[in-house]
């Protein structure tokens, strides 16, 4: 495992009730609620806010994230919540998603380098079935220095048509920059450049 990130992100959820909250982003909600259940894999899921919300709502979850204090609270969250969730801690660089297996993918706040990105989101999107569906927000590089959320290196946020390219394969439902206000914490609060974006796979 990736020692860097894993106590990165250990030491980020460590001693906070909750980083992000607890209630699901607005989009991931919005979109998935559109969708009738199956199985739904949740790259980088942190403390499990959307993938709590997905299980509560009849979904079979899929988490996965670098770290075991995120792991360790969502797996708690989901059990008073009444639900549960499968979470496998582990380096993003070295995850094997199934093929072809899930009915949905989503993907919120997941800032990854530029090394491992295309490979990574290759890999998500051969995980989806056909008509399966991806459900993506992120951090514009117009992000960079606002302090309504990180991360604040240019190179790890997004640009639209690297989006459009790394996920090619997919019919495009919605492809949007967007300025919106974010209220989901004290690391994610006030007025936000984000990218959005939602597909099919074909």
């Amino acid at each position: 495992m990736n020692n860097i990130n894993g106590k990165f992100w250990d030491e980020k959820y460590a001693g906070v009730d909750s980083v992000y909250g607890k209630e699901p982003n607005n989009f991931f909600k919005e979109q998935i609620d559109k969708i009738k259940p199956g199985k739904i894999l949740m790259p980088g899921d942190g403390e499990g806010r959307n993938g709590v919300y997905a299980a509560v709502n009849g979904w079979i979850v899929n988490s996965v994230d670098y770290s075991q204090v995120a792991h360790d609270k969502a797996v708690q969250f989901a059990q008073d919540s009444g639900t549960q969730l499968s979470y496998l801690v582990i380096d993003l660089a070295e995850y094997e998603p199934y093929k072809n297996y899930y009915d949905a993918v989503g993907i919120i706040f997941l800032h990854l380098n530029k090394e491992l990105r295309s490979a990574f989101f290759g890999k998500v999107v051969q995980s989806l079935k056909t008509g399966g569906i991806l459900i993506f927000e992120a951090f514009s590089k117009n992000q960079l220095g606002r302090n309504s959320g990180d991360p604040q290196d240019i190179s790890m946020l997004y640009d639209i048509n690297e989006i459009k390219s790394i996920f090619k394969e997919l019919a495009h439902v919605i492809i949007v920059q967007e300025e919106i206000f974010l209220n989901e914490s004290k690391f994610h609060s006030g007025e936000a450049s984000v990218i959005r974006f939602v597909g099919i796979k074909k």
